[in-house]
C-alpha cells in the first residue's frame, strides 16, 4: 500500500509542477494567464519592489538549499528517500505559485520594440527558450529529474540507481542548456517593464550563482571527470574554439 501511495504522491507532485511550468510561461510571456509580470502598480513602487524581491529571494533559497547534498542527508531522515525528489519538486512549485499570486506589478516601460518583425523575432526566441528548457530535461531523463522514476522504481520494488550521463546533444555545446533556455525566456520580450527587468536581472543573477554551487557539488562527486568536462565545454555561451570533442567519457551526474 505504501508503494502505491508514494507513486500517487509522486504523480501529483509532477502534475503540480507541469501546471506551474505552463503558468510560468504565460506569466513571463504575458499571455493567457490572469496574472503576469506586468500591469499597473497597485501599491507604492518601493513596497512593490520589496515584495517582489522577497518573493524571488524565497524561491532562490528554497530551490538552492533543498538541492544541496548536506540538506538532502538531513531531509531524508524525515522524508523517505523514494519521494525526496518529488517533495523537492512540490516545494519548488509551491514557491513559484506563491510568487505568481503575490507578485506586484510596477508599471513603467524600459524599452519597447514596435517593429512587427522585431516582435516576432523576440517571440520566436522566447518560444525557443521554452522548448530548450523541456528538451534539456528530456536529454537527461525528464522523469528522473522530476521524481517520477524514483517512485516508479519503488512501486516495482527495485532499488534506485543514478543514471549514466553521456553529455548528449546540447550538453556537448554548453554545460547548462537548461539555464540557457530559461535566460531566453526571461529576456526575450518585446516590452521590458520595470517589474520584468527586476525579475530578469534577479533570476539571471541567481542562475549564475546557482551554477557555482551546483558545479562545486559535481566536482566533489565526480572529481577530474567533471573538471575535464568543465574545461572543454563552456558554461552558457558556446565558443566554437573550445575543444568540445574532448568531452570526457560518460559520468554519473546528480542533477541538483
Amino acid at each position: 500500500m505504501k508503494r502505491i501511495v508514494y507513486f500517487l504522491y509522486g504523480c501529483v507532485c509532477y502534475l503540480i509542477f507541469f501546471g506551474t511550468f505552463l503558468y510560468a510561461v504565460g506569466f513571463i510571456g504575458k499571455f493567457v494567464v490572469p496574472r503576469t509580470l506586468d500591469g499597473v502598480a497597485t501599491v507604492p513602487v518601493s513596497l512593490a519592489v520589496a515584495i517582489d524581491a522577497t518573493l524571488l529571494l524565497l524561491f532562490a533559497l528554497q530551490h538552492s538549499v533543498m538541492a544541496r547534498r548536506w540538506f538532502k542527508e538531513r531531509w531524508t531522515r524525515i522524508v523517505p528517500q523514494p519521494i525526496e525528489r518529488s517533495t523537492y519538486v512540490l516545494f519548488s512549485s509551491l514557491a513559484l505559485i506563491l510568487l505568481f499570486s503575490q507578485w506586484q506589478p510596477i508599471g513603467g516601460v524600459i524599452w519597447s520594440v514596435d517593429d512587427s518583425i522585431g516582435q516576432i523575432a523576440l517571440r520566436v526566441l522566447f518560444a525557443l527558450g521554452c522548448v530548450l528548457v523541456l528538451l534539456s530535461t528530456i536529454l537527461l531523463n525528464h522523469f528522473d529529474l522530476f521524481g517520477i522514476r524514483q517512485v516508479w522504481l519503488y512501486l516495482l520494488g527495485r532499488p534506485y540507481s543514478s543514471l549514466p550521463f553521456e553529455t548528449p546533444g546540447l550538453y556537448r555545446v554548453v554545460r547548462h542548456p537548461l539555464y540557457v533556455g530559461w535566460i531566453l525566456v526571461f529576456w526575450m520580450t518585446p516590452t521590458m517593464t520595470i517589474a520584468h527587468l527586476l525579475f530578469s536581472v534577479a533570476t539571471t543573477a541567481y542562475i549564475v550563482l546557482a551554477i557555482q554551487f551546483e558545479e562545486r557539488d559535481l566536482i566533489d562527486a565526480h572529481g577530474d571527470k567533471y573538471r575535464q568536462y568543465k574545461r572543454t565545454v563552456p558554461m552558457l555561451i558556446p565558443f566554437p574554439s573550445r575543444q568540445t570533442s574532448a568531452v570526457p567519457d560518460p559520468i554519473t551526474r546528480e542533477e541538483l
